[in-house]
């Protein structure tokens, strides 16, 4: 097959598929060497050159058995920023430098792709990737909607790919200890969970003119399956997380990382019922589309959980500016990065109060989580078993994130069929939880669950 047929293929298996038309590809001769055990690099391609993507990639060599052997990002300034980093700080030149990150998955020598893109490019390249029968490291959040992280589940299973998305908590030794508390029972029946995000550091964006994208910059396809509108430098790079073409806010920016270690603790898939409010009421004149505050609460069988969020300021619950609270009869654990702490709850008979249990000092933190949590995806990617955040504990996580902000967006309460994955009667709602691609591309599997 030439390189250019491949590619239409690749392409057409993306924008195309249908449950029983996907068919295994072949095993590559760098995975059979893997499943054979030979002690060998692994050979990564990174599609999306910022922030993020960069870190995820520098983190990989950081472990010394990872070859960087392509770059792909639709500004060729991120992408060279990343070239000089690896070869800079640790001595590889990547063999392939492209805007198109079909090329990186025609690669049949990478075993390891890193999707480090917008929120709105997750889905495609993973997808795409493990049906190349490529392993994937996905930044979360995982998905743009709930009927993506379903086929993105659905196909990492088909295919047998291992595929990780980037909470970073899932492998951190703290919060790991903190949740074994939660379930040695001291804590009592919990009764709600309260998660949230306060970022002081997320300030104003000022309204900017709409230009020309530069002409380093593929803007069609950093667009890609988003609705086509012009180029404007508010809605690009970081500050995509603010509009819902792109990305969901800060619900789904840390919503992703608080409310997984929500479901983590509490052992669940996902609500019930959600509901929300909130707006522009703290940076009124700022270009962002998405609330810089926003509350929602979320229905579980046995207990409630609660999400709040503000930018421009960072007092959250408990002064923390993130974090998770599960209130129990006897107790509060809290928990964030920096670690976990227990207050005892409160009784008050005859005018007299105690406490029902003994408290736990703050303890936990330091150590890098998210090199150990790379680190998991690589040990992964050799044993094959399922990684810390598997594709489909990242998707359970996101769906309390969505339902979320489709609550908040038709600004009435959305249940949940748990077991089904659909809307229960409101087919507005139930249309959100997909989301209709911009021609030529498509992922047309989202029918056989939505």
């Amino acid at each position: 097959m030439t390189d250019r047929n491949r590619r239409k293929f690749l392409q057409n298996s993306a924008t195309g598929i249908a449950g029983a038309a996907l068919t295994p590809i072949s095993i590559s001769a760098a995975s059979q060497d893997r499943v054979a055990g030979t002690n060998r690099r692994l050979r990564v391609g990174l599609i999306g050159c910022g922030g993020q993507g960069s870190g995820d990639l520098r983190a990989m060599l950081r472990t010394g058995n990872v070859q960087c052997v392509a770059l792909c990002d639709v500004d060729d300034q991120q992408a060279a920023n990343t070239a000089k980093s690896v070869e800079n700080g640790f001595n590889q030149k990547p063999e392939l430098m492209t805007r198109d990150f079909r090329r990186v998955l025609d690669r049949k020598d990478i075993d390891i792709v890193i999707v480090g893109t917008p929120d709105h490019w997750h889905a495609l390249p993973t997808v795409m990737a493990c049906q190349a029968g490529k392993d994937v490291y996905v930044e979360k959040p995982l998905s743009l909607t709930i009927g993506e992280g379903r086929v993105m589940v659905d196909v990492a299973r088909r295919y047998n790919r291992v595929v990780q998305m980037g909470t970073q908590q899932r492998s951190s030794t703290h919060y790991a200890e903190a949740l074994d508390f939660l379930r040695s029972g001291k804590l009592g029946n919990i009764r709600l969970v309260k998660t949230w995000a306060y970022q002081d550091w997320m300030g104003d964006i000022p309204k900017l003119p709409d230009e020309q994208p530069p002409a380093s910059v593929d803007y069609d396809m950093w667009l890609g399956p988003a609705p086509k509108r012009a180029f404007n430098r508010n809605r690009f790079h970081f500050n995509f997380r603010w509009f819902y073409d792109y990305s969901g806010g800060l619900m789904t920016d840390w919503g992703a990382h608080m409310i997984d270690v929500a479901n983590w603790g509490m052992g669940v898939k996902a609500p019930k019922a959600a509901a929300s409010v909130g707006g522009k009421f703290g940076l009124l004149e700022s270009a962002e589309e998405t609330p810089d505050t926003q509350q929602a609460i979320w229905e579980f069988d046995n207990y409630t959980m609660i999400w709040e969020h503000a930018t421009a300021i960072g007092r959250g619950p408990y002064d923390r500016d993130h974090g998770v609270a599960f209130h129990g009869n006897n107790g509060v654990l809290v928990v964030d990065r920096g670690g976990w702490e227990v207050f005892p709850e409160t009784v008050t008979k005859k005018r007299k109060k105690s406490y029902r249990m003994a408290g736990e000092p703050r303890s936990g933190g330091g150590g890098d989580m998210h090199f150990n949590h790379v680190k998991n995806f690589l040990d992964c990617v050799e044993s094959r078993k399922r990684p810390n955040s598997d594709v489909e504990i990242g998707h359970n996580s996101m769906i309390a994130c969505h339902l979320a902000n489709i609550a908040f967006r038709t600004k009435r309460r959305v249940n949940w069929d748990v077991e089904n994955e659909k809307v229960i009667g409101d087919p507005e709602a139930q249309k959100m939880v997909s989301k209709e691609y911009r021609a030529p591309w498509k992922l047309s599997e989202m029918v056989s669950k939505n």
